[in-house]
């Protein structure tokens, strides 16, 4: 048994006081995973599987793009498989996020954004400076934006909700960044009860989901400012937009009112929740989850500040 065993069977957990009393709101604790992250589950999908097929061989090295989640649980897999990564990120994101990274082992490459945003160009940046440390021998390029192993890795979360819930789930409701974990979710789910409503999260300010344009936010991991390749509207019932501030302040509600310090992406899937929640039967039970730690959010204004 190693550390990568320790992925997964995270908790369900009810919210206490947010939640519409109408129906319940279950949130998926993937900040259980060693690294704080629903993401460590992609990861250890994705090494594994190139390891299987030879692409990536030992004495070779990992190459990603990321806003750091990601980089982290790739950097987590490869320091427990005895593997070099290289990771291209930005200041646009967190100084936990990097810092994270770099502690496990990561050599970092940073873009540099426009004022700490998450833009369309920024990505696209990210991806080219990945694609060109890509071209050096030995390297393997998980591409989480266009690599579809990385949606397998979320089949064992969708099995865990399946279970938790004894089969009575109503709702799933997550936030799309490369699309990989709400397909994922969303196939398996279906697959138990066809009728199970899926519904994606999207930034407000950039709802390109929902047929809007592109534009800058920071609700960091999701919105990338373009349709992701992974994205496959055919298992998704409804799209909801929520605005960075929003899920912001949702995110120090859950802190302070639930105990449940999370992220801003989680700030906005329980937004979206709660929403859905108003709108059900009821009864209805809506699962969400809790992509990650607030612990990674702790110098930004997520929680570096005072107020609501």
């Amino acid at each position: 048994m190693t550390i990568l065993s320790a992925v997964g069977n995270t908790s369900l957990v009810r919210l206490q006081r947010l939640a519409p009393a109408r129906a319940g709101i279950f949130a998926k604790l993937e900040w259980e995973n060693p690294t704080g992250s629903m993401k460590d589950r992609m990861a250890s999908a994705v090494i594994a599987a190139a390891e299987r097929d030879g692409r990536l061989r030992p004495g070779g090295f990992v190459v990603e793009y990321t806003g750091g989640s990601t980089g982290a649980s790739l950097a987590f897999v490869c320091a427990a498989k005895g593997y070099p990564i290289k990771i291209v990120s930005s200041d646009a994101f967190s100084k936990e996020k990097l810092a994270h990274m770099a502690a496990l082992g990561a050599e970092l490459h940073l873009v540099p954004s426009e004022g700490g945003l998450t833009t369309r160009k920024l990505i696209l940046d990210m991806v080219e400076a990945a694609r060109q440390l890509s071209l050096q021998p030995g390297a393997f390029w998980t591409d989480q934006l266009r690599n579809t192993e990385s949606i397998a890795g979320y089949y064992s979360l969708a099995e865990e909700i399946w279970t938790q819930t004894g089969g009575h789930v109503d709702a799933f409701v997550h936030s799309v960044g490369t699309a990989a974990s709400i397909r994922g979710v969303a196939t398996i789910l279906k697959r138990h009860n066809p009728s199970i409503k899926v519904v994606a999260v999207e930034p407000a300010e950039s709802p390109v989901l929902s047929g809007g344009q592109p534009g800058p936010h920071k609700i960091e991991g999701v919105g990338i400012g373009s349709i992701p390749p992974l994205w496959d509207p055919s298992l998704i019932d409804e799209i909801i937009a929520v605005n960075t501030d929003d899920a912001k302040a949702m995110a120090r509600r859950l802190s302070r009112d639930e105990g449940l310090m999370a992220g801003t992406s989680s700030g906005a899937n329980v937004i979206a929740s709660i929403r859905l929640a108003e709108r059900l039967h009821a009864g209805a039970s809506i699962v969400t989850l809790m992509c990650d730690s607030g612990l990674k959010y702790v110098s930004t204004d997520v929680y570096a500040r005072t107020g609501a």
